[in-house]
């Protein structure tokens, strides 16, 4: 059970963004829903959750310490979703594995083109 109603990160190239959060959503279920109003992009699997958005004042800036992190359905998801997020630009911030926080985490962080740090976890058992 979910307590957000969406969540927003911002970004300075949205086509650039689309193109790696297409990727690395996709091993998830997750997927591009198209435009978000005028000012960028609604990711979900029924209605928009996690929006990509050009910031309405200024430049983008990452969010430094702060992650978001991505439910997965299962440990190879994770490993997908690392290995398209490295392919689409992003870069390495936590290969796939154990994770020592909660019992069976598995997890992967990548950071995206603008710097926003994102994890994918799964939590059942190898």
């Amino acid at each position: 059970m979910g307590i957000f109603t969406h969540v927003c990160l911002g970004s300075n190239d949205l086509e650039r963004s689309a193109h790696f959060y297409n990727a690395v959503l996709a091993p998830l279920g997750i997927v591009n829903l198209g435009p978000f109003l005028d000012q960028g992009v609604g990711y979900g699997r029924r209605v928009p959750e996690l929006l990509i958005l050009r910031p309405l004042h200024g430049r983008a800036t990452c969010s430094n310490g702060a992650t978001l992190g991505l439910k997965a359905p299962d440990r190879r998801a994770v490993d997908d979703f690392h290995r398209a997020g490295l392919a689409a630009g992003g870069e390495d911030a936590g290969p796939p594995g154990p994770r020592g926080a909660v019992p069976h985490a598995y997890g992967a962080y990548l950071l995206d083109p603008d710097g926003n740090k994102i994890c994918a976890y799964c939590f059942d058992p190898p």
